[in-house]
């Protein structure tokens, strides 16, 4: 639903002698200015100092000339929009839609060649795409894109490693921004000046992901991950390439508050998408990581009747939607990590009556949740996926787990001629497999949530049934990573890998000390509040209550705000935090699709220091009271030895007033702002 619209569009035709052009931001804080003095680039500015200098464009070719010097400004459009629309489900529901545009033609004089650049300048930062109409097919070898970070000797950066065989499933690192070698996107850097800024894109649709090549000291250029024969991208000669995107604040929140991703992406192309629900489940999972079950048949098996059947009657107990269930289908015996090709997505275990668990469900008021590993072998899943998607449509299933379990560069396909390839995760050919099953899981009706994914470009907007993904080390780690997940994790993981989109990060361990508690084992290095502020600090539409039930049960009181907390949301805002050091996130709940609910939640996490944290409470309504609902550290906890203690308390308050927050080392506090 679009609630205003002001669209001015303005051609010019400009003298060849042109050299330079200008694109302001709104509010006029960021410039991008455009030049083909030499070879066609740009710059970018913010409150008048440049923070992006001079920076290539173009492509090299395989097969054709390339797009380099000798390119001149030829012909510009301009356009102003201000809009709003609303997401059927987020972490708002009305985002607004404020940019200025400039298409610039670059044409090379003797050849005729051309291409067009289209910049879109937001408050919050620019966009830009190439667009090619050639009359013959071409393959990139390299996109010249740069970002020439100015002062770059001065800036510090946060960022993992790109096209590593644990895909995305990095710590991050924080170093100075010249020690950043290949990395993935979204790359978060700070510079002397205290400005923020990420690199990532939006929309990536047939193309390759681009990660960045820090070559000089300071200037990343566009790295596409390429297909098994080497080539970058395959293309027809007409294409579009995904928007290349520098998010701009001067402050760390200012990147969270940023919507330019979603901005740069396309209107939902799937109309009716009222049987896309968020919501929250529990699900047999955790028991597999701490051992205690197995995904494969046996003694221990997880995915059985009996157990999906008490997940579903505790699911439907407390308030959740549904039982994710792992392990149910055949394939998983034996070495399951290398051989995908035996996985059937439509015949269960003998032990895992489908129909009867689905007729169950409907009975107690929960459902289950779908899972397809494929260990990477995409051909033998995709060959399955009307079938699968059949069943579990049949069976009442509306939501399914994708996992692509296998090292960088070893998804096995099969070619026209029957031969294997091995290609990345992120590589043209799975960019668009992953998004080829998200639409056909949409003819079922049936909502997605990848694992071992390509990063989130914004395309929930486009497809709203592309709920979550993973993309990122999740809690998983906690039980048997090597190293696990550092109290700072989170508070990196919020100003980098959400700037993408949310992320299934499977919060609400009750139990650390499966492991035994201390600081040298596999376990959390969180406390019991920290995982409740995860709820709200980590954005997800779909949200786990990741561990085993009986951990829930023997702590109702903290226990009560996962169920409380919502997963669609009328609005959020981040009011503070630094990167990798804490973060503090509000959130307002949004109640059947179109309507405002009345109650916020807080969260706020830290990362090994403990600290208080002073929350104003600007953001609620004049004239209404609320009870605060505080789950925070008590005054000895910490993470290592002492991670339960917490101190659940209410109190009543109003617009105008602050809240102090205790964070224990490791730490966190998760708020339910109840309007009374």
């Amino acid at each position: 639903m679009r609630y205003s619209l002001l669209l001015l569009a303005m051609a010019a035709s400009l003298p060849l002698q042109a050299k330079t052009l200008s694109l302001k931001s709104p509010n006029g804080e960021i410039e991008v200015k455009v030049s083909d003095d030499n070879a066609p680039h740009y710059a970018v500015l913010f409150q008048g100092k440049p923070v992006i200098g001079a920076s290539k464009l173009g492509f090299d070719f395989t097969n054709a000339a390339n797009f380099r010097g000798g390119f001149d400004i030829t012909d510009s459009q301009r356009a102003t929009v201000d809009s709003s629309w609303e997401q059927p489900w987020g972490e708002a529901r009305i985002i607004e839609d404020k940019h200025n545009e400039l298409v610039v033609s670059f044409t090379h004089p003797d050849s005729k060649q051309g291409y067009k650049v289209r910049f879109r300048a937001f408050n919050d930062g620019v966009g830009f795409r190439y667009e090619v109409n050639a009359d013959t097919p071409l393959n990139i070898g390299r996109e010249l894109t740069e970002f020439a970070v100015e002062k770059a000797d001065k800036a510090e950066a946060w960022w993992i490693p790109g096209r590593g065989w644990n895909r995305y499933e990095y710590l991050y690192q924080h170093s100075k921004l010249t020690d950043a070698a290949l990395v993935q996107t979204p790359f978060t850097f700070k510079n002397k000046d205290g400005v923020h800024i990420a690199i990532h894109e939006a929309a990536l649709v047939d193309y390759a992901a681009m990660t960045l090549n820090q070559r000089r000291p300071g200037t990343f250029v566009s790295e596409l991950t390429p297909w098994s024969d080497g080539v970058a991208v395959k293309t027809n000669g007409i294409f579009n390439t995904p928007w290349r995107t520098l998010q701009i604040a001067p402050n760390a929140t200012g990147l969270i508050n940023s919507h330019l991703i979603l901005n740069l992406n396309e209107p939902n192309q799937l109309g009716d998408v009222s049987w896309v629900e968020p919501g929250k489940y529990v699900g047999i999972w955790w028991g597999m990581h701490i051992n205690q079950n197995t995904w494969g048949s046996g003694s221990k098996h997880g995915a059985t009747t009996d157990e999906t059947k008490k997940y579903l009657r505790f699911a439907a107990d407390n308030g959740f939607d549904g039982v994710l269930v792992e392990g149910w289908n055949i394939g998983w015996d034996g070495d399951w990590f290398h051989n995908g090709d035996l996985f059937s997505f439509t015949e269960p275990f003998a032990d895992f009556d489908i129909k009867a668990i689905a007729d169950y469900g409907r009975e107690v008021g929960a459902r289950l949740i779908g899972h397809h590993e494929t260990s990477g072998s995409v051909s033998n899943y995709r060959k399955q996926w009307d079938g699968a998607f059949g069943l579990y449509q049949k069976m009442g299933v509306a939501q399914v787990k994708t996992g692509y379990v296998a090292d960088g560069g070893n998804i096995k396909r099969i070619d026209e001629n029957g031969l294997e390839r091995f290609e990345w995760h992120d590589g043209q050919f799975m960019v668009g497999e992953y998004l080829d099953n998200v639409k056909t899981a949409a003819k079922y009706q049936i909502s997605i949530n990848t694992h071992e994914p390509i990063k989130d470009t914004g395309l929930r907007r486009t497809y709203p049934n592309w709920l979550a993904r993973e993309g990122a080390r999740g809690q998983e780690y906690n039980a048997w990573g090597n190293p696990p997940n550092p109290p700072e994790h989170v508070a990196m993981l919020s100003f980098t890998r959400m700037l993408a989109g949310p992320m299934d990060f499977t919060p609400g361990i009750f139990d650390m000390g499966f492991n035994g508690l201390g600081d040298n084992t596999n376990r959390p290095q969180s406390t019991l509040a920290k995982q409740l502020a995860l709820y709200v600090v980590l954005y997800s539409p779909i949200q786990m209550a990741a561990d085993l039930p009986e951990n829930y049960l023997k702590r109702p009181d903290a226990f009560q705000f996962i169920k409380d907390v919502p997963t669609d949301w009328e609005q959020s805002v981040a009011l503070d935090g630094e990167v990798g050091d804490f973060v503090v996130m509000a959130r307002k709940e949004r109640k059947a699709r179109q309507y405002s609910g009345n109650d916020w939640y807080l969260g706020a996490v830290t990362d090994e220091e403990a600290r208080d944290v002073t929350v104003k409470l600007d953001f609620l309504e004049p004239g209404k009271t609320f009870e605060a609902q505080i789950y925070q550290d008590g005054k000895d906890a910490e993470w290592k030895w002492r991670p339960y203690e917490i101190d659940i308390k209410k109190l009543k308050v109003r617009k105008g007033d602050t809240l102090t927050l205790r964070l224990a080392e490791g730490g966190g506090a998760a708020v339910r702002l109840k309007a009374l």
